[in-house]
């Protein structure tokens, strides 16, 4: 892909098919679609502006989106383990109401799940901060290439909602971030001046 133009139409509609992705049925399947068409996009970007930083931020992005979500899967993991595993599970659903009101025995059968799942947040939550670091980057480097200072909110967006989505509202704000991307990719011009090589 050599025109900006298939770059604007990949990238505008990755972004929508990922959005769309979240909300409805088929997500996961949409969301990946999307997400191979937004790397498609950046790709082409990349190429187009002699700028390899563009992508590498990019790919440096997705690579710690999915360390987060290995990391969260991997300590909770370890901490359903450390508190029994299945049978832990078979105690659990062997609790009448009355049982869980003493603290002690509340904290003893569910201890290792709630600190698991504390540190769980807490690394997830920076390796996501770190990943929208990365698009920010790349989403800078785009909006200096190509002038769409959308771009630059975007990436600011991004990195806001990932800081704040420990409090559930940075949710709310990649939300908003997710449509300005859309935005953001159908704004790119037609023709973009392509650097010399040095």
């Amino acid at each position: 892909m050599r025109s900006i133009n298939e770059a604007k139409a990949f990238g505008g509609i990755g972004a929508l098919l990922m959005l769309i992705g979240t909300f409805t049925n088929g997500g996961p399947i949409l969301w990946i679609l999307g997400l191979v068409f937004i790397f498609i996009a950046v790709k082409a970007i990349s190429k187009i502006t002699k700028d390899e930083d563009v992508y590498s931020n990019y790919l440096m992005y997705f690579i710690f989106s999915i360390l987060a979500i290995i990391a969260i899967v991997i300590i909770l993991g370890i901490a359903f383990g450390v508190a029994g595993g299945f049978s832990w599970v078979n105690e659990v659903s062997k609790l009448q109401p009355n049982d869980i009101t003493d603290l002690n025995m509340f904290w003893d059968l569910f201890g290792d799940m709630i600190v698991g799942a504390i540190v769980a947040l807490v690394v997830g939550w920076v390796l996501v901060i770190i990943s929208a670091l990365y698009l920010r980057k790349c989403y800078n480097s785009i909006a200096e290439h190509t002038k769409v200072d959308l771009f630059k909110t975007t990436g600011k967006w991004y990195f806001l909602g990932a800081i704040t989505s420990i409090i559930l509202i940075g949710i709310i704000i990649l939300f908003i971030a997710k449509s300005m991307e859309i935005v953001a990719f159908f704004s790119l011009p037609d023709k973009l001046s392509t650097p010399k090589e040095s």
